[in-house]
């Protein structure tokens, strides 16, 4: 799947049915608008083309010290679209002068100019331009004249539970991972490399990774104790992960911490992906070391009925 990043070196695109967002997490309301795309560009024989942005136009327009948290970086999202045999993506800049288009301006200057669409596949709560005034409702006025479609794709609900990025972020945050993973449709993840850490995890029978996210912007769950997949090179590993700061040991920094069941080998520098399953308990702080360890004892027999 080519990736496009300059607005001005796009190919000319024939029968182009096009889709705008952010697209972050790729979930299960973002494979609608995809699988969409696909069928309406094949009706065409055209050319399905995703459109999104860098960095998040959040984290442009937001107030300054704040911080937007994102469910999957570029590489992950680009891996995840091309997955789903989308033909083209673009990834356009979104930049302080981008996001003062005018409404008219952002469709005549941005879509029509640069993609010619034959369709146009959006979202029922899509806005854009400044002040998000634009909607599918102006995209439809204007489809006569500038020879579009628009597709317009209705609410998406997985448990009566609208699927949404913020909403999957929301479940993130309260750790309810196993709600993140319905709404995205498959397991929350991320990766990091294995640094040193102060080595007491050995010294009780959990040897432990600890992980230097790859990304500072990925949101990390909750902090507690989860049950997991880690992968490492072609390999799944079985485990389990603690996020939060060792309240047991007096730690004060927050840490992301794995341990591997079933594994033993030295893997300071690697990349590890972890896929999160679900929630197991609650960082606790325990009265001895030997507490703990039961704890931990109990949490991999619950981990395991998990994985």
């Amino acid at each position: 799947m080519p990736v496009h990043t300059d607005l001005n070196k796009l190919p000319l695109f024939h029968h182009a049915v096009i889709t705008v967002g952010t697209f972050d997490g790729v979930h299960n309301g973002h494979k609608m608008l995809i699988r969409q795309i696909i069928n309406e560009a094949k009706k065409r024989d055209g050319a399905s083309i995703l459109i999104s942005f860098d960095p998040h136009p959040k984290s442009v327009i937001m107030p300054q010290g704040e911080q937007l948290r994102l469910l999957t970086t570029n590489d992950e999202k680009t891996a995840l679209i091309e997955k789903e045999g989308v033909d083209h993506m673009v990834i356009a800049p979104f930049t302080k002068e981008f996001s003062k288009l005018s409404a008219m301006e952002y469709i005549e200057q941005f879509l029509v100019k640069r993609f010619h669409p034959a369709a146009i596949v959006l979202g029922y709560n899509h806005r854009f331009g400044h002040h998000r005034d634009g909607n599918i409702e102006l995209l439809g006025k204007l489809s006569g004249q500038y020879q579009f479609d628009v597709i317009e794709i209705h609410k998406q609900l997985i448990n009566d539970i609208e699927v949404s990025s913020t909403r999957i972020r929301l479940a993130l945050t309260e750790g309810d991972v196993s709600t993140a993973n319905s709404l995205l449709g498959r397991r929350y993840s991320f990766q990091g490399i294995v640094i040193k850490g102060d080595q007491r995890g050995r010294t009780i029978g959990f040897p432990t990774a600890n992980l230097k996210l790859n990304n500072e912007q990925k949101l990390i769950p909750a902090r507690g104790v989860y049950a997991i997949y880690a992968g490492s090179g072609n390999k799944l590993y079985k485990g389990m992960m603690n996020i939060g700061v060792r309240p047991t040991v007096n730690g004060t920094t927050e840490t992301i911490e794995a341990h591997l069941f079933d594994f033993n080998q030295d893997i300071y520098g690697e990349r590890l992906t972890i896929d999160c399953v679900c929630r197991i308990r609650n960082e606790i702080k325990f009265e001895s070391i030997d507490r703990l360890k039961h704890q931990l004892e109990l949490d991999k027999q619950s981990a395991l009925l998990h994985l």
